[in-house]
C-alpha cells in the first residue's frame, strides 16, 4: 500500500522551492524502495510555512514545513511518512490554529485536492450546486443568489443577484458571462489561489451563472502574469467538456454553456469591467461611459454578467446548501465570507477566509502574528493600491463594507498590506499618484492630468516647498479626481492620498491633524 504525500503546485509555493522538494521526495522514496503517491495539491494559504508537505496517516494529514530539498532525507530518516517526529513537524494540518479559526466556504477544497482531478472535485462536494441548478427555473437560481446576500467580491460590492436579475430580464438572442480574473491589486492573490488550487469551482460557478441568465458563452479574462493559473484552467476546462459539464448538452439537460480563457496584456485599467470588455473585443482597453450598463449592453453590445473570480467561486456552495446557509455568515449587509490576503510587513503572510465581522486587529495579530520586523504596525492599506491607509486607531473596525465606508475606507478585493513604524506615508501618498499616472487609460482629464500633477505636487510637499499653498492644492486636486474621474482608478486615488495626509500629517511636515485639514 502506497503512502500519499502532498506537495503544493501553487505558484507561491513553487517560487519558494516546492518543485525541488517534490522531486527530492520522489527520488528519496525510489532510493529507499518506498512506494508513494505524490499529489500536487493547492496551497493551504500559509505562505510562511511553504513549501508545506503533508502526509496522509490514519489520524489525518500531518503537516511539515517549511520544507526545503535538503530536509527531505532527514524527514525520511524520521519516518515522516508515518507522521514521525521532526523539528519541521507541525501536527495535524486541520488542527493548525491558523486554519482552524477560519470559515472556509469558497476555499473549502483548496489545499486538500489535486486541483485538476475531476474525481477529487466530485468526491469533495463538487458540482452539487450545478446539479441542483439544472433542476431549477432560472428565477429560482437568481433568487438563491439574491437571498444569499452575495455582493461583488472584486471591490465594488454590488449585489450579485441584482446584476444577474437584470441580465435575465433583458431580452437578447445572445448573452455572456465574463469572469474578471485580471487580479492586479497589490497584496492580492485569492483569485490566483482559486484558479490554481480549485479551478472547477470557478468553472461550476460560471456555468450556474450561464444557466441562471440564459447565457451560453463565458470568458475568463486572465492576467497574462498567471501562467500556472492558465494551465490549471485549460486542463480543467478540457476535462469538464469531456465529462459533459460544459458543452451543448450539460449532463444531458439540453442546456448549453461554453467557456474560454482569454489573456489580458498587463493593463491595470482592464480590471475595470467596461475596459475589460473593450479588450475582449480586440480594442484598446479604454473605459466606456455608463449608461448603458454592461448588464443591458455589455460585450459586443449584448447583456453581460461581469463578476470577479471570488464572486463566481462563491456561487456553487450557495446553490448546494442554499442562500440562507450562506447568508447566516457575516454581519449587516455584508453576508457570507471574504478571503483576506495578508501581505507586506507581516510575520504570517497568507490567506484567511473569514465571515464578515472580524476586526482588522484580529486579522493582523491573531492570524498575522504582528509585523515581520517586530516593530509596531503603523499603517495598513486595505483594498489594493486605491485603498485607504488605516492607522492603529482604526484597527478595531469590523471587516464589513458599510463599517469601512463609514471611515472613508474600502474593503475592496480583501488585500491587506501592513507597514511598520519606519514607513514614510508622504512617500506612500506620492506612490499612489504615480501609480494612477502610469496606469491611467487617458480617456478622462482628471485622471490623466490630475495624477501626473499630483505626483509633481507630492514631490514639492516631500521637499517642504510652499506648504501653505501646496497642501490645500493637494486637497483640491483630490476633490477633482474624486468627483470628475470616469472610473474608480482616478476616482479612488484620493483615498490613499488623503488618508495618509489626514492620519499621518507629521510625515507631510504638518505639526498636528488640525493643521492638516
Amino acid at each position: 500500500m502506497s503512502i500519499t504525500i502532498y506537495v503544493p503546485c501553487d505558484s507561491s509555493a513553487i517560487s519558494l522551492g516546492a518543485n525541488g522538494v517534490a522531486a527530492a521526495i520522489a527520488k528519496e522514496a525510489e532510493k529507499r524502495n518506498i512506494e508513494i503517491e505524490l499529489i500536487r495539491n493547492g496551497s493551504r494559504g500559509m505562505f510562511w510555512l511553504e513549501p508545506l508537505v503533508e502526509v496522509a496517516t490514519e489520524q489525518g494529514r500531518v503537516a511539515y514545513g517549511p520544507v526545503h530539498s535538503g530536509d527531505v532525507s532527514g524527514l525520511f530518516d524520521a519516518d515522516f511518512i508515518q507522521g514521525g517526529a521532526h523539528n519541521l513537524a507541525l501536527g495535524l494540518t486541520e488542527e493548525l490554529d491558523y486554519l482552524k479559526k477560519q470559515q472556509r466556504l469558497t476555499f473549502a477544497r483548496i489545499g486538500k485536492t489535486d486541483p485538476v482531478s475531476l474525481d477529487d472535485y466530485l468526491n469533495n462536494d463538487g458540482y452539487r450546486g450545478l446539479s441542483n441548478a439544472l433542476n431549477l427555473p432560472q428565477t429560482d437560481i437568481v433568487k438563491a443568489v439574491t437571498d444569499s446576500g452575495l455582493r461583488g467580491r472584486g471591490g465594488a460590492a454590488f449585489p450579485t443577484g441584482i446584476k444577474w436579475n437584470t441580465v435575465l430580464n433583458t431580452p437578447s438572442e445572445q448573452k455572456y458571462i465574463i469572469c474578471n480574473a485580471d487580479e492586479g491589486d497589490s497584496g492580492t492573490f485569492s483569485d490566483r489561489m482559486v484558479m490554481e488550487g480549485d479551478p472547477y469551482v470557478l468553472i461550476e460557478g460560471m456555468t450556474i451563472a450561464g444557466l441562471a441568465v440564459g447565457a451560453t458563452q463565458g470568458y475568463i479574462y486572465l492576467r497574462v502574469e498567471y501562467p500556472h493559473a492558465r494551465e490549471a484552467l485549460q486542463t480543467a476546462i478540457e476535462k469538464a467538456y469531456q465529462a459533459g459539464y460544459l458543452g451543448d448538452d450539460i449532463q444531458g439537460s439540453g442546456k448549453a454553456f461554453h467557456l474560454e480563457v482569454r489573456l489580458g496584456a498587463g493593463a491595470y485599467i482592464c480590471g475595470e469591467e467596461t475596459s475589460l470588455m473593450e479588450s475582449l473585443e480586440g480594442k484598446r482597453g479604454l473605459v466606456r461611459f455608463k449608461p448603458p450598463l454592461p448588464a443591458i449592453s455589455g460585450l459586443f453590445g449584448k447583456p453581460t454578467v461581469v463578476n470577479n473570480v471570488i464572486s463566481l467561486a462563491s456561487v456553487p456552495v450557495i446553490l448546494d446548501k442554499g442562500g440562507d446557509y450562506y447568508r447566516d455568515f457575516g454581519m449587516g449587509r455584508s453576508r457570507g465570507t471574504l478571503p483576506l490576503q495578508l501581505a507586506g510587513n507581516i510575520k504570517r503572510t497568507g490567506l484567511v477566509e473569514l465571515a464578515f465581522g472580524a476586526t482588522l486587529r484580529e486579522l493582523l495579530y491573531d492570524f498575522g502574528g504582528g509585523s515581520a520586523s517586530g516593530r509596531p504596525i503603523r499603517a495598513v492599506q486595505v483594498g489594493g493600491p486605491l485603498g485607504a491607509y488605516l492607522p492603529e486607531s482604526q484597527f478595531d473596525t469590523p471587516l464589513d463594507y458599510e463599517a469601512f465606508a463609514a471611515i472613508w475606507a474600502v474593503l475592496g478585493h480583501g488585500g491587506v498590506v501592513a507597514f511598520d513604524d519606519t514607513v514614510d506615508m508622504a512617500e506612500m501618498a506620492r506612490y499612489s499618484m504615480e501609480f494612477c499616472a502610469i496606469e491611467s487609460c487617458g480617456k478622462c482629464t482628471p485622471c490623466r492630468i490630475g495624477s501626473t500633477r499630483g505626483a509633481e505636487l507630492m514631490d514639492d510637499i516631500i521637499k517642504r516647498r510652499d506648504m501653505n499653498k501646496n497642501i490645500p492644492l493637494l486637497r483640491d486636486l483630490c476633490n477633482t479626481l474624486l468627483n470628475g474621474s470616469l472610473c474608480a482608478l482616478g476616482g479612488m486615488t484620493p483615498y490613499p492620498v488623503l488618508s495618509a495626509l489626514n492620519h499621518f500629517p507629521e510625515d507631510f511636515g504638518i505639526d498636528d491633524k488640525a493643521n492638516a485639514a
